[in-house]
């Protein structure tokens, strides 16, 4: 029997989303569709019911047929035990290309609706390129309203169940609450003891936006990722002496903060290991070290900034909150 993982309410929804979730991004992307649709299973088998992908990452069919298995070899019962999610890409960010982007996206997870469609990155690019970085004379900027419309349309069709974005500024996503009809249930951001995201979290909270975090071990293997979460001393520290793993410390720690976090392997043994955090605490001096890490996002997404481009700068893509 797999572990019971604890759920959350997605924003006002009503709806609940598990508060640890298996993410599919690898660099470079569908490098190993074969791997990553065993390791689907293998997380299914041990607990796992969340599951995080996006059409950039070319990881829906692998996780579509991966799903279609686990009905099939009763792991689980119905679809409906399980919470999707995928995510629009900068290329799919007009209004019009909105509906079409997740009927494909649905149609590549052999699935009848998502449970949650995110926005990806808060810019738009030329359509039809699937790729990251985008090219610079691809870069547009993102018409949010329209765009959120159309993301509302999908909810409003059954195509997904709730709707919210991902990468999004307190700052952008105050201007999206300001004419949104439905208010975007989760924001998902880069979150983890070396980037904590306090202020974000705390907006959230108070818009009644549920956080996902997604690089809580920092994304090591990842075109942007960095080694520096798992090398943290302070971290190194607190896992020795309580005999877990630093990546457990990590979860841990995000897990406490109150959001749902992503983590992605594709060994057997820690897709496994990711999942002993629940029965046990940090304790209040460990959670103050914790606090006093040095804060250092591990992505800027420089790739989203030029010149001609929707932001000159990343302090402009964030607007000044890195």
């Amino acid at each position: 029997m797999g572990v019971n993982i604890p759920i959350s309410t997605v924003g006002s929804t009503g709806r609940t989303i598990p508060l640890l979730g298996y993410g599919t991004a690898e660099y470079p992307f569908g490098v190993s569709i074969e791997t990553m649709k065993e390791s689907v299973l293998n997380a299914i088998e041990v607990g796992y019911r969340h599951f995080d992908s996006a059409s950039l990452y070319q990881s829906e069919v692998p996780l579509g047929e991966a799903i279609a298995d686990a009905l099939r070899l009763g792991l689980i019962k119905s679809r409906d035990e399980l919470f999707i999610t995928s995510k629009l890409w900068c290329c799919d960010g007009h209004k019009d290309h909105v509906l079409p982007a997740i009927q494909k996206t649905l149609k590549n997870l052999q699935l009848e609706y998502l449970d949650l469609y995110l926005i990806h990155w808060p810019v738009s690019s030329k359509p039809g390129e699937y790729e990251l970085p985008v090219k610079e004379k691809d870069l547009l900027p993102m018409d949010f309203k329209s765009v959120w419309e159309a993301m509302e349309e999908c909810q409003n069709l059954g195509l997904a169940k709730s709707i919210g974005v991902s990468n999004f500024s307190c700052k952008k996503l105050e201007n999206l609450l300001a004419t949104a009809k439905i208010p975007p249930a989760v924001n998902q951001v880069e979150l983890s003891p070396l980037w904590q995201q306090k202020k974000t979290r705390d907006f959230c909270e108070a818009k009644d936006i549920h956080v996902t975090a997604y690089a809580p071990l920092g994304a090591k293997g990842m075109l942007w990722g960095t080694n520096k979460v798992m090398d943290c001393e302070v971290l190194k520290e607190i896992a020795a002496a309580r005999g877990k793993s630093i990546g457990q410390i990590c979860l841990r720690w995000v897990y406490e903060q109150g959001v749902s976090v992503l983590v992605r392997s594709f060994n057997k043994e820690r897709i496994k290991q990711n999942l002993d955090i629940f029965d046990w605490r940090l304790s209040q001096e460990e959670l103050e070290k914790i606090s006093q890490i040095p804060q250092q996002k591990a992505y800027a997404a420089s790739e989203f900034v030029s010149e001609k481009g929707p932001y000159k700068s990343v302090d402009e893509l964030w607007d000044g909150e890195i």
